[in-house]
């Protein structure tokens, strides 16, 4: 009886646990209006039921979640010109090499509706978490999106995230 008391306390608090969960990620970056790209964290809350964007420069942007139509992953490529540029000064070889490799930067688009006018949220993922932000977006807010989204979105959805990321762009949702 007294090994059975502090499993089924464990069992009780890790279900609390994962009801009201919050998941944080900090390496994002938010485009500014001038184009540059601004440090953030963003922030999938179970018990505000809400995305919450907060910006290094002290700006907060919260979605809640049964605003969000859909989110969209998207990825692009561009070759490090600049960078292979700037190394041939002083290894012209290497810069060739670096010149002709790619990078890829990592999106994710959240439409959403602000009182009844459609708007989108653009975030730069990072490369190392962008698998993990796709699965957070879709674990956080499918229950909501459930009630009030036909069946056949479950579906759609699963087929769409199973693939993510080998396309380059992705939709989450119910196009409007």
């Amino acid at each position: 009886m007294k090994k059975v008391i502090p499993v089924l306390v464990a069992v009780i608090l890790s279900t609390t646990a994962a009801i009201a969960e919050e998941t944080v990620f900090r390496d994002i970056q938010f485009p500014s209006s001038k184009g540059k790209l601004a440090n953030a964290s963003l922030t999938f809350s179970d018990e505000a039921k809400a995305i919450t964007v907060r910006v290094a420069d002290g700006r907060e942007i919260t979605i809640p979640y049964d605003q969000i139509q859909k989110f969209s992953y998207e990825y692009t490529k561009k070759h490090r010109l600049k960078q292979g540029a700037a190394v041939a000064l002083l290894s012209p070889g290497t810069g060739i090499i670096i010149a002709f490799t790619k990078s890829k930067s990592h999106w994710l688009d959240i439409d959403y509706r602000e009182q009844n006018v459609p708007s989108v949220l653009i975030l730069r993922l990072d490369k190392r978490d962008y698998h993990k932000v796709c699965d957070a977006a879709r674990m956080h807010t499918a229950e909501v999106r459930s009630s009030h989204c036909e069946s056949s979105f479950h579906k759609f959805f699963s087929r769409l995230m199973s693939s993510c990321p080998r396309n380059s762009r992705h939709n989450y949702g119910l196009s409007s």
